[in-house]
């Protein structure tokens, strides 16, 4: 299961306010579920859990299937939401070493990605790849023309059929896309190459559930069908009348409480170095979601114990504008015993038989008691397992909590109108056909 652990919190807020606040509560969760808000023509994640066609599902799992049989490495074209959930949910649920980029083990590829950056170095790196190893493609963007996965898809495109041929790379190229429309649609019906739509009524940090994640997810050798039924029993879940036991409403109520009282930034925290792209994933979905029209939380993110050895000093002692969620995992799947030395050197002995999980949780308590001590509010997401029914369950947990708390703020959760000024710059000073006013005015203030 999993649950919000509010004991380290609630010394920073009172039930009364909880009693006020209810009625916006249930507003924004009943504007939500009657889809009645601003942004409701992307509300189709909200029930893709319970509705998931069981033939595209199939779709997908052969697909995969595929991709594990003839390729070493994947190589997963995207950004922002076209390669985030995925990620998150690939690297929680992998062997460690798979993130560094190891070729096949015990029949499931590596998985790398590209297209998220504009370095030439990185992408040089990938392209070396397709010389040493067998590879797939999975090339993700609704209109196939955002820059950084287009560039990333040109050359690595190149650099496979020069490998494979033509008609060789054509099996092992995939698309997901648009329906109908778009650079990536008009190339994968003229080549042949096998692909997946990026539903309209979903917007990529919400695609996840969708082939834009459960694709690649797959192809690293994932129950997509253990994942896609913890996302349905928190679907059912969270739909819970009764706010009070409404754990993804209580987290939406929690961080407005806490933006109104004057915090400017929640940290996202794990203690499980695994789940660093479950924190980049979350960052995008509430940062792209709620910051506009001048409001928001900053949502930030470090991986503790690691960063408590650079950042924890300001988590402790700095300026009193942040809160922290703590995601805290009770089971990872794995024991490891400190051991027992004879010298006993570094002083460690006391710890001889203990599990590192029973270490690294008694870090975590110690940690947040002193964070509270310091005047930093500690939320806690619990997680009995890490397995991909709980993580299935944690991504629907945070899609919910996010739209609610998006219209608690009285914003649109569902657009992101600030994304576009960098691209219209960036298109001017690169010199695109039809920027040149624009470039010109950028040109006279450099």
């Amino acid at each position: 299961m999993l649950h919000l652990d509010l004991e380290q919190a609630d010394l920073f807020y009172s039930e009364d306010e909880f009693s006020l606040f209810e009625s916006q509560l249930q507003a924004a969760s009943d504007t939500l579920d009657q889809k009645t808000g601003a942004g409701s023509e992307f509300l189709g994640w909200l029930d893709l859990p319970s509705t998931m066609e069981s033939g595209l599902l199939e779709r997908i799992l052969q697909t995969a299937a595929q991709i594990r049989e003839i390729s070493d490495i994947l190589i997963v074209v995207g950004i922002g939401g076209s390669y985030l959930g995925a990620r998150a949910v690939i690297d929680a649920l992998s062997d460690p070493l798979r993130s560094m980029g190891h070729p096949k083990k015990e029949g499931i590829p590596a998985v790398v990605y590209a297209g998220h950056h504009l370095s030439g170095r990185e992408l040089a790196a990938v392209e070396s790849l397709i010389d040493r190893y067998d590879v797939s493609l999975n090339v993700i963007s609704k209109s196939g023309t955002t820059t950084e996965p287009a560039i990333a898809f040109r050359r690595l495109k190149a650099k496979i059929e020069e490998k494979y041929g033509v008609k060789g790379s054509a099996e092992r190229i995939v698309v997901t896309t648009d329906r109908s429309k778009g650079a990536l649609r008009s190339l994968a019906d003229e080549v042949g190459y096998e692909s997946f739509i990026v539903p309209d009524d979903i917007g990529g940090r919400y695609s996840v559930l969708t082939p834009v994640g459960l694709l690649p997810i797959a192809s690293a050798g994932i129950d997509i069908r253990a994942l896609l039924s913890g996302a349905k029993a928190a679907e059912q879940q969270y739909r819970e009348t009764d706010l009070a036991a409404n754990d993804a409403a209580r987290y939406a109520f929690c961080r407005n409480v806490f933006l109104r009282r004057g915090y400017a930034v929640e940290i996202l925290v794990n203690y499980e170095p695994g789940l660093h792209y479950m924190a980049e994933w979350w960052k995008q979905l509430f940062g792209e979601s709620e910051g506009k029209n001048g409001r928001g939380l900053f949502p930030a993110s470090l991986d503790f114990t690691t960063d408590l050895h650079s950042l924890g000093q300001y988590v402790q002692d700095g300026r009193r504008m942040l809160f922290e969620t703590v995601l805290d995992v009770k089971d990872t799947g794995v024991r490891v015993e400190v051991p027992e030395a004879s010298s006993d050197l570094d002083g460690l002995n006391y710890l001889a038989g203990k599990d590192m999980a029973y270490v690294n949780g008694r870090a975590m308590t110690a940690t947040a008691l002193a964070h509270v001590d310091g005047g930093v509010p500690n939320l806690r997401i619990v997680l009995d397992r890490l397995d991909a029914e709980h993580i299935g369950r944690l991504l629907y947990f945070f899609e919910r909590a996010c739209a609610i708390s998006g219209y608690l703020n009285a914003v649109n959760p569902f657009n992101q109108p600030g994304v576009e000024a960098y691209k219209q710059n960036m298109f001017a000073l690169l010199g695109k056909p039809g920027y040149e006013t624009l470039a010109a005015e950028l040109e006279s203030r450099l």
